[in-house]
């Protein structure tokens, strides 16, 4: 009885590797965010850079002259340190900074140092007066979205299953835009877009341009500073984010699957919808979030192809953090910005379902 409580008895915390690690992993993350936020005085910096320095080196010797068994716990941690730094460095830091500067108080656009007073009308603010603006930053990355899914699935679908020989080919095709500057592409469209450029030359010259005023696309025969030139902008350059998740997806699926359902005497449309849709969606919803999420906050678009009546809600955080100089009222824009996206990636995540990402 006694050598089985023996056996069964938890050993200490600090006998235990894995508790170890995942101490160190914490300690070094808010010992990074900690410098580079500022908490620590000036003065004990090089103290607590030092200690952060030793732990590491104290780690790595343990794990190098401990027995396999520590080793092998530790090992997991180690990997974790350099992205786990990285993070708390570049994305945990600046995010504490932006926070305590959207409660901040700034007296006049010249001062400059804004005082920490936990001023949440910052956020009221944000909410009150740019609501159309966050009303088309959201709309506009939706329907660019939407937009993608359409012109994209049907892409991956053909190279996926019907490319061939020219698979490789057709891939190199839709990733060849990402060698030139996503800038420089958007002021390409501005050209091409403009009142005396190609595309409006084509549509007048064939007398489509009546139609196109009908549905709502062009204004007084332009289709520059109109909300669909933002939003086919938007198109263009996240399209092929789109594309290539769900190309992934497709290109997964065993095609025996739609065999045996043929087999099962159903129809080309229904094997699609029973089996290649459903399989398929790990990839629609992967390439959602990378389309409507940048879409959301992009204001290059919305700048070059728009006017003041399509700016967006990126438009608006760009003109208050270097223009206004207002930095409280922006950090409390961007972060309820960042709040709306969460909520509603949460909500996307609950109905389309995550389960096959990977």
């Amino acid at each position: 009885m006694t050598a089985t409580v023996a056996e069964t008895r938890v050993p200490p915390w600090h006998r235990r590797p894995e508790l170890v690690g995942v101490g160190m992993v914490l300690v070094l993350g808010l010992g990074a965010v900690a410098l580079a936020a500022g908490w620590v005085p000036d003065a004990l910096e090089p103290i607590v850079a030092g200690l952060l320095l030793a732990l590491v080196i104290g780690v790595i010797v343990v794990a190098i002259t401990g027995s396999g068994d520590v080793r092998r716990k530790l090992a997991p941690y180690g990997l974790l340190q350099p992205g786990f730094l990285w993070l708390s460095l570049f994305f945990l830091a600046p995010l504490w900074v932006l926070f305590v500067m959207s409660l901040s108080t700034k007296e006049s656009r010249f001062d400059p140092s804004p005082t920490f007073s936990w001023d949440f009308s910052n956020y009221t603010e944000a909410f009150t007066d740019f609501r159309p603006q966050f009303s088309r930053g959201f709309g506009y990355a939706a329907a660019a979205t939407v937009l993608c899914i359409v012109i994209g699935y049907p892409m991956a679908y053909v190279i996926a299953f019907r490319g061939g020989r020219w698979k490789n080919l057709l891939l190199g095709m839709v990733v060849v835009p990402f060698f030139t500057s996503y800038l420089i592409r958007t002021l390409a469209w501005q050209t091409l877009l403009a009142d005396e450029g190609p595309i409006v030359g084509v549509f007048d010259a064939t007398g489509f341009s009546s139609v196109l005023e009908f549905l709502g696309v062009m204004d007084n025969g332009r289709l520059l500073n109109t909300p669909w030139a933002v939003i086919g902008g938007l198109t263009y350059n996240f399209l092929p984010f789109m594309l290539l998740p769900i190309y992934v997806s497709l290109e997964k699926i065993d095609l025996r699957l739609v065999d045996a359902a043929k087999d099962l005497y159903s129809t080309a449309g229904r094997a699609f919808r029973k089996v290649v849709l459903p399989l398929s969606l790990p990839g629609v919803f992967a390439g959602s979030l990378l389309t409507f999420i940048p879409a959301a906050g992009d204001f290059v678009n919305a700048q070059f192809l728009g006017g003041p009546n399509t700016y967006m809600i990126g438009n608006s955080i760009q003109n208050q953090f270097l223009v206004q100089n207002d930095y409280p009222l922006a950090a409390a824009m961007a972060f309820v910005l960042m709040f709306i996206i969460t909520v509603a990636v949460v909500i996307y995540t609950r109905v389309l379902g995550t389960e096959d990402i990977a």
